[in-house]
């Protein structure tokens, strides 16, 4: 009875720091049963840095310019109310854009989407 050898794990590298992506590729490229994803190739797991990833999280929330101005009051604690005021928006049009920014971070509520939306990079605080 003949064993195969499983398929290589295929890893992808994504930083944005040339030197550090050479010394994972130098370690990770002697290990048996790895393999280092070539450009355009698909890989089964990826090494990504922070900002990159928090890059590509932030764009993948398509915010409208004004859903970003509610999120900013929001995250400073503005009530419907308050958001309306400042926006010169009535409160009805306040709270439509809060629950698309809710649905749109899959957020439970208006703290966790600030939340969400800090750690994703869309807003800073």
């Amino acid at each position: 009875m003949s064993e195969t050898a499983p398929p290589p794990i295929v890893i992808a590298i994504e930083i944005d720091d040339p030197e550090m992506a050479d010394r994972l590729a130098s370690l990770l490229g002697g290990v048996a049963g790895l393999h280092l994803a070539a450009p355009g190739e698909a890989a089964g797991v990826a090494i990504v840095s922070r900002n990159q990833r928090e890059a590509r999280d932030a764009a993948d929330i398509e915010l409208t310019p004004r859903e970003l101005d509610v999120l900013t009051l929001l995250a400073e604690g503005a009530s419907n109310k308050t958001i309306a005021r400042q926006l010169g928006i009535s409160v009805h049009t306040a709270k439509f854009h809060v629950g698309s920014i809710l649905d749109k971070l899959d957020a439970t509520g208006r703290t966790d989407a600030v939340a969400h939306a800090a750690r994703r990079g869309v807003i800073n605080l």
